[in-house]
Formats: C-alpha cells, sequence, structure tokens
C-alpha cells in the first residue's frame, strides 16, 4: 500500500472491520462529496442522501479500492454516480408528471457560492445553480471536480476514467455553456 496516501491505513482499518477507521474515513471526505452532491443537483435535502449512498456504495466496494490513487478521487467518482442516478430518476419523475416542488431553487442554501458560481445576488445564484445542475452530466462532473472541488487535472481524470486532455476540453466547453446558460442565450451544441 502507499505509505503516501493517508487514506490507505483507514481504509485497511474498515476492511478489517474497525467502526473507528470507517468514521475517519467518512470524517475526512464527508463534506467534499456533500458539496460536490449539492453543487450536481442543486438541492442540498438530496445532496444529503447521496452522500449517504455513496459512501454505503464506497465501503460496499472498498476491496476494490485502489490505494495508489487518492481516496477523494474514488469517492468522487462514486458520489458522481449517485447523482447521475438521482438525475435520470427526476427525469422519469417528470416523465410521468410527478411534480416538482415550484421552490426547488429555494433550497438553495446562499452561505457558501464557490468561485465559479458566486453571484451579485441571490436571484443570479439560484440561476447560476440551475445552470450548473441542468448542464449535461460530462460536463458538470469535469466543471465540479476541477473549480469546486479544486482537484487538479490529473485527479479530475482518473476520477472520471478520462484523458487530461478531455478534462481541459471538457472544463473549457463547461464554462462555455454555464455562461450561454446564465445569460439566456441561445443553446449551441455540446
Amino acid at each position: 500500500m502507499n505509505s503516501d496516501n493517508p487514506d490507505a491505513a483507514l481504509v485497511r482499518g474498515v476492511l478489517a472491520a474497525d467502526a473507528q477507521a470507517a468514521r475517519a474515513l467518512v470524517e475526512r471526505h464527508r463534506e467534499a462529496v456533500y458539496r460536490l452532491a449539492r453543487s450536481a443537483t442543486g438541492d442540498p435535502e438530496e445532496a444529503f442522501d447521496i452522500t449517504q449512498e455513496a459512501f454505503v456504495a464506497a465501503f460496499g466496494a472498498l476491496s476494490r479500492y485502489d490505494p495508489a490513487r487518492p481516496f477523494c478521487g474514488w469517492i468522487a467518482a462514486i458520489a458522481l454516480n449517485k447523482c447521475r442516478d438521482w438525475a435520470r430518476r427526476r427525469a422519469v419523475r417528470r416523465f410521468l408528471g410527478l411534480p416538482m416542488a415550484d421552490n426547488a431553487a429555494d433550497w438553495i442554501a446562499d452561505d457558501a457560492p464557490s468561485p465559479e458560481t458566486h453571484a451579485a445576488s441571490r436571484q443570479e445564484l439560484v440561476v447560476t445553480a440551475r445552470a450548473l445542475a441542468d448542464l449535461p452530466s460530462s460536463l458538470k462532473d469535469v466543471l465540479i471536480l476541477r473549480t469546486i472541488e479544486g482537484m487538479s487535472q490529473q485527479e479530475t481524470a482518473e476520477a472520471l476514467g478520462i484523458s487530461a486532455k478531455a478534462v481541459e476540453t471538457r472544463l473549457y466547453r463547461a464554462r462555455q455553456k454555464l455562461l450561454e446558460m446564465v445569460r439566456g442565450e441561445p443553446r449551441s451544441r455540446v
């Protein structure tokens, strides 16, 4: 196991059924997973549920974790998959006509906007958060990991299973698309 990876010992502990190690691993990464889920969904309550689901899934697959890679990237990839599952379920609810709350945009916390979504007013923040949540997942995932979670280009590439160049390209496209959506410009092809 990689001695440079502080999470490797915790993972070994979790695999050995050490409840303290499991608690410590969750403590180390829960805020980042929650921020990622909140950014991807725009819904703090759903983000809380997704965070729990991500850790349950991660612990269920912990034997497949490669300690040579950062745990934060591994858990981020799991959380993004849970966000995609949530988006698919939401799309099915909309298709079937089950209503979403009209005030869903008001659930967005205004206390901690990221630099990418910093807005002069709450209304601009709501518009930006809605636009971020509406980005295609291939663009949204890169944007969240790079700009909100602060992952490096290489860490983002590893978490998403794509090349570093693809991260660069998708980040550029995501920023352009987000800007178009916030400004209300005609939607271009992604």
